[in-house]
């Protein structure tokens, strides 16, 4: 892709941008990541988005080496340069290079990467139509808060999942369902929806609020708590939500068909101000 790619202040195509072996990134996931969905060629949520990226780098102690502001510059322009009307912004923050020793470098030399990739709308569809996941126990670490490239227990459980015929696998704490290897997890439970709340077990992502603002604004009934595995086989509704999938319906999990083993009625309604909403923006 000509221009796909912008890496340390300049624009480039993938094959060009290098980065060295002694990046903290690289050695020891030393950073920070962030997704970005366009669609129709609009960013949803960017300022979100990009709150939550200074976040997840405050909380490592990395300054960025760009504004907010000059990030979403970032993303026009690879829009614009690529030509993708629908796909995905990844960027990435790391401490950079230097030698490889625990401790921070003394004059660290950010490395910042954004790049852009299309979206393959016929499997984005096929996910709205609902997906199959697995119960895995939840075997990552305390800061789940923090969107880092520490990634590998989440791409485990996605293997074991894809493995098992799956799309996600749900995550199983001594707290209850926290979420999922690449998404939050909801459950309808006696007409009521309910999702892991806030804190540093889960990361909030941004279509997990804009689906609680949702709910809200239809009266729908929410609860803020860890939903329990077995209350799996009551529960008439449940779906993942991420940037990518949006809302993707769960039909069964561990083979098991969650209510009628088909969208929802909650489900379909906020999939439905879900896509009301993006065509406001």
């Amino acid at each position: 892709m000509e221009n796909g790619v912008f890496l340390n202040g300049r624009y480039c195509t993938p094959e060009e941008a290098l980065i060295s072996v002694d990046d903290r990134g690289f050695l020891f996931g030393d950073g920070v990541y962030e997704v970005i969905k366009c669609f129709d060629g609009k960013f949803f949520k960017m300022e979100e988005h990009l709150i939550r990226l200074q976040r997840s780098a405050g909380k490592i102690m990395l300054d960025l080496p760009y504004t907010a502001r000059e990030i979403a510059a970032v993303c026009y322009e690879l829009r614009s340069r690529s030509g993708i009307q629908n796909g995905l912004i990844y960027m990435q923050a790391t401490r950079g290079a230097a030698p490889r020793t625990h401790y921070f470098p003394q004059s660290p030399s950010p490395t910042f990467l954004v790049k852009i990739i299309e979206m393959d709308v016929e499997i984005w569809l096929e996910h709205c139509r609902g997906v199959k996941a697995i119960f895995l126990p939840d075997e990552r670490w305390v800061h789940c808060d923090i969107k880092s490239v520490n990634l590998l227990p989440n791409v485990l459980a996605r293997e074991t999942a894809r493995r098992q015929g799956a799309y996600e696998a749900i995550f199983i704490h001594s707290l209850g369902i926290t979420e999922c290897g690449s998404s939050n997890f909801f459950a309808v439970l006696d007409g009521r929806l309910v999702t892991a709340p806030q804190g540093d077990r889960i990361l909030s992502g941004i279509i997990r609020e804009t689906v609680l603002q949702l709910a809200a604004a239809a009266e729908i009934p929410v609860e803020l708590r860890y939903p329990r595995p077995e209350e799996m086989a009551a529960a008439t509704e449940a779906f993942i939500t991420n940037s990518s999938d949006e809302i993707a319906p769960i039909l069964a999990i561990d083979e098991k068909p969650v209510g009628e083993g088909r969208p929802g009625k909650i489900t379909t309604l906020l999939s439905d101000k879900l896509e009301a909403l993006k065509k406001t923006l």
